[in-house]
């Protein structure tokens, strides 16, 4: 595979910068939020015992 030319370089870069800039906002509102909010432990764990079940019984069936 060929290497990047230094123009390609800058403006991947500066792309990359755009987007974490454009980002970030959403970012550090999306982080206060998810501190203030209450925690669900069953609304994660339960999916996650259905989908660990599930594999263990798609496994037995091999």
């Amino acid at each position: 595979m060929e290497n990047l030319s230094t123009t390609e370089s800058l403006i991947l870069g500066a792309l990359v910068l755009l987007v974490l800039f454009w980002m970030g906002p959403g970012v550090k509102a999306s982080l206060e939020h998810s501190k203030n909010a209450e925690t669900d432990w069953k609304a994660v764990l339960l999916p996650l015992g259905f989908v660990v079940l599930f594999v263990l019984f798609l496994i037995a069936m091999v």
